[in-house]
């Protein structure tokens, strides 16, 4: 007698993520399991737009915010909920936009867009960057103005500050850089 096959279907979450206040848009579009917490949503899209997770962050979910508790947090003064306990799945349906902060010094704001879900017979194991555009901002360049005077001054080598931008970045930076393979690479890191 054959055994029935079990199938078990999980969801596979479309975004795409984009960087606010800043034009052009910097963005990517990925697929992630439905069933990871936003904690590790968090990790992805640090993988994602190149960020270097320094800095605190939250994400906003119609109203509800979801964070990072802090390590001696008094359940009754935390007003966010821990982000380590809720599934992707559990809040969001598509189609719909969230938002997520992160370095509430630089302020960056991103918008994310929930832009299909679907039960996949194949458990999804990665996150999957399907596409994007234009390179992240560095690490605590000073928010989007910051971000303004350093493209100004690495994309000129004739600007005063040129020389202090790049040896602090510690390379050449090409705004409109980005790659696919190197950012699924970095999301094959994410644990």
């Amino acid at each position: 007698m054959a055994q029935a096959r079990r199938t078990t279907e999980k969801t596979a979450v479309q975004l795409r993520i984009s960087l606010k206040d800043h034009t052009p848009t910097i963005w990517r579009r990925l697929v992630v399991p439905g069933e990871i917490k936003l904690s590790k949503l968090h990790s992805i899209f640090q993988a994602v737009m190149g960020w270097e997770d320094y800095h605190l962050h939250q994400f906003e979910i119609g109203e509800q915010v979801y964070g990072v508790p802090e390590v001696d947090f008094d359940p009754e003064e935390f007003d966010d909920i821990d982000e380590d306990t809720v599934l992707l799945s559990q809040v969001v349906t598509a189609p719909m936009r969230f938002s997520y902060q992160y370095d509430f010094g630089d302020n960056w704001q991103h918008e994310v867009v929930v832009e299909t879900m679907e039960l996949v017979p194949l458990v999804l194991k990665f996150a999957t960057c399907i596409d994007g555009q234009r390179a992240c901002p560095p690490e605590d360049c000073g928010g989007t103005g910051g971000f303004e005077e350093f493209l100004e001054a690495v994309t000129d080598p004739t600007h005063e500050e040129h020389v202090d931008y790049v040896r602090w970045v510690g390379h050449s930076f090409d705004p409109e850089a980005f790659s696919v393979a190197a950012t699924n690479a970095a999301l094959q890191r994410v644990r």
